[in-house]
């Protein structure tokens, strides 16, 4: 049973964690990516500060919101304002590209190897990278998606368009009315497809995701696989974390690899084979895209 009582920080310094974790990667027959919100924040994704305002600055000024997040948890008046808030949300971390391109460094590190990506991200960044939309499993949902807000079907549906016309069409806080998503089933309000309670629909893109996965990790299973986690913290830890400790101890061939400022931490049974590198993500990749730690130089 793993702790936060358990973990340890490397003691080892930046840069012989970095050529590690480059001999780790070299060397690696599979590659298992476990990313958190820490590597969207990374790629410039950031929910206050000057992107917030720039975007938000009405419902600043009238309600005094300090971030997106606590925006998003006001209990509006009405749909129609309600969705003028969320059609921005949504817009701008899912339609629109991250303003760094870490998820393309990552990809071009990983590009050419048997990997695979288990996410709690919900803004689509890994499949607007270019990454195999096969190998990858959104556990929380996306942004893109609408569900039933009862629900009354296990079904999902593509919010693009009405996210755009949303976006066009608000004024003074407000959508149109006839622009309020509605549950083609039942006629019920449509939600947006996170995982927040009970009502979570698991449709069949999701179900085909968590197979491909599980597949994944059972034919590789005894093999040379980095287990490599970027920003999670713990707030979901038995998704990614706790997970990626459990079968690094299980198998003496794995690494387990975590990129996190602040947080980069491991099990003190796995130590040994692990890298912890506390630093910017999108600095670390970039510089293991580099010629700066290559192993022929080890």
């Amino acid at each position: 049973m793993f702790s936060k009582m358990q973990i340890t920080k490397s003691t080892e310094n930046y840069s012989d964690n970095m050529k590690r974790l480059r001999e780790a990667l070299d060397a690696a027959e599979a590659v298992v990516i476990g990313a958190g919100a820490g590597l969207s924040t990374s790629a410039g994704f950031t929910y206050s500060g000057e992107r917030f305002q720039t975007y938000f600055a009405d419902f600043i000024d009238k309600y005094g919101f300090r971030d997106m997040y606590s925006g998003g948890f006001y209990p509006f008046e009405s749909p129609e304002e309600f969705w003028a808030y969320w059609s921005r949300y949504i817009f701008i971390n899912r339609y629109t590209d991250a303003p760094k391109p870490v998820y393309e460094e990552l990809l071009a590190l990983v590009n050419n190897k048997d990997y695979f990506v288990i996410t709690t991200n919900v803004d689509h960044c890994f499949q607007k990278a270019g990454f195999d939309k096969a190998r990858l499993f959104y556990t929380q949902g996306d942004y893109g998606l609408f569900q039933c807000s009862v629900p009354c079907c296990q079904e999902t549906f593509d919010n693009e368009d009405a996210i755009q016309k949303m976006m066009k069409q608000q004024k003074e806080l407000r959508i149109p009315s006839e622009l309020v998503p509605v549950c083609p089933h039942c006629g019920k309000p449509l939600t947006m497809n996170l995982r927040s309670d009970d009502k979570f629909v698991e449709d069949e893109g999701w179900h085909l995701a968590a197979e491909r996965y599980e597949n994944f990790l059972q034919t590789r299973s005894g093999k040379r696989i980095l287990f490599l986690e970027l920003g999670v913290g713990y707030n979901t830890p038995v998704i990614i974390k706790y997970p990626f400790w459990r079968m690094t101890a299980q198998n003496k061939a794995a690494t387990y690899a975590c990129i996190n400022y602040g947080e980069a931490v491991c099990q003190r049974e796995i130590a040994k084979q692990s890298v912890c590198i506390d630093a910017d993500i999108g600095k670390a990749l970039a510089e293991l895209g580099s010629n700066s730690y290559s192993t022929k130089d080890l």
